[in-house]
């Protein structure tokens, strides 16, 4: 490719003259996610923003729910949290918000009004501590910066709350490690929310692939595309800053393409090499890394190809090439405007209904978990699964070499 595309000869020696990548000199490689700072713990903090664009709040509070809902605190009241999770609390049959934590007063007293939160169920960053004793809490829904993940977790359980966890995880495996720790300790169930694994398309894409509708597995490509606001810097946008978000794109919406390589193959990599890139003098990329390519290759002979960036015009695809067919998955893992295609012995387009029934299915999923030991279908070992795996992609890229892997994902010494 040209000097403006992902070169891993590039990357090698740009790594070596900005120590991006830390590498041990065993071979067992360090990752951008194990210097970001974040974590129980780590330096970074949890600050109060102002309330995004485009918010619509709701003109009346959400309607009663049945008896055993389960009661959430919603950490972290951003654009996700405002615009996607929240509204759809409406839809779930077992779960309600009860309390909201946020570092901006005016913000939290705006949206409690709105969604019927008492004043007294409504906490600052600086005073979390005290939903241990609010007994309307049953969980906790953490929606803050990927870097704060952990600690907030950690602090969860040292409340007595059940905890579901924004992706990815932690921004590196030991804080993975140490949240299902915590969790364990408080005897609390810990979800992680990959929602499209209660997305109509991606499960029956999943069925699909279980039942050889393509053949054998020989190919998957994934891609989560999409272009950063050129005037964008780490101040503003916490996604590009990487003590909050480790090494950009990836543990953003490349951990969609990621998983759907995982649940499409039903398999798990022996072997990854990757590239990244981080062009000079952009702003934007001053932190974090602008695009990141990898290839996985599966016990079977399959290879997944995996792109993610966040300097590229919007794609969202995955598609699997079979020996006897292939699934086409184009939008694959957004909000919503899924389309599927199977090609092959049995062509067919697929219409599933509302992809939007997945943010309702996963509030679900953990609250029948919290009430009757339901099996939660994200749980925190995948959630360190795949940070395991992301350190692996980033080792791979930093030392231009192939990487292998164990069964759970670490990397092979």
């Amino acid at each position: 490719m040209d000097g403006a595309g992902i070169s891993r000869r590039g990357f090698i020696g740009q790594a070596r003259d900005t120590a991006v990548v830390a590498l041990a000199a065993a071979g067992a490689a360090g990752s951008v996610l194990a210097q970001t700072g974040g974590g129980a713990g780590g330096s970074v903090v949890a600050r109060g923003r102002p309330m995004p664009d485009g918010v619509s709040l709701p003109s009346s509070p959400l309607r009663p729910k049945r008896q055993d809902s389960v009661g959430y605190a919603v950490v972290g009241l951003g654009d996700y949290a405002l615009n996607q999770m929240m509204p759809r609390f409406s839809r779930s049959e077992r779960s309600h918000i009860a309390a909201l934590v946020s570092g901006n007063p005016e913000k939290l007293r705006r949206v409690g009004d709105a969604y019927g939160v008492p004043a007294d169920a409504r906490y600052s960053y600086e005073h979390y501590e005290r939903i241990a004793a609010d007994t309307r809490i049953d969980a906790v829904y953490i929606v803050l910066p990927s870097g704060l993940h952990a600690e907030y977790a950690v602090r969860a359980f040292a409340a007595g709350k059940h905890v579901l966890c924004e992706k990815p995880m932690a921004l590196n495996s030991a804080d993975c490690e140490r949240m299902i720790a915590a969790g364990e300790r408080a005897n609390r169930r810990l979800m992680i929310a990959y929602r499209v694994h209660f997305e109509p398309h991606n499960m029956e894409a999943m069925a699909l692939m279980r039942r050889q509708a393509a053949g054998n597995i020989r190919f998957v490509r994934t891609e989560q595309l999409s272009r950063t606001d050129p005037k964008s810097r780490p101040a503003e946008n916490w996604r590009i800053d990487r003590a909050l978000a480790g090494g950009g794109p990836l543990e953003d919406f490349g951990i969609y393409g990621l998983q759907a390589a995982l649940y499409l193959t039903g398999e798990m990599p022996e072997a990854i090499t990757a590239t990244t890139f981080q062009p000079r003098n952009d702003p934007r990329f001053a932190q974090v890394f602008a695009s990141v390519a990898s290839q996985l290759r599966f016990p079977s002979g399959a290879i997944a190809q995996l792109m993610t960036s966040y300097d590229s015009d919007g794609s969202n695809i995955a598609h699997v090439r079979g020996d006897t067919g292939a699934l086409i998955m184009d939008p694959a893992t957004g909000y919503e405007g899924h389309k599927m295609r199977l090609e092959g012995r049995e062509s067919r387009d697929f219409s599933l209904g509302d992809p939007t029934v997945q943010f309702a299915r996963q509030l679900d999923n953990f609250s029948d978990a919290v009430r009757d030991n339901a099996t939660i279908r994200t749980p925190g070992a995948m959630g360190l699964r795949d940070v395991r795996l992301i350190e692996a992609i980033y080792a791979a890229a930093g030392t231009g070499s192939v990487v292998r892997l164990s069964p759970d994902g670490r990397m092979r010494r």
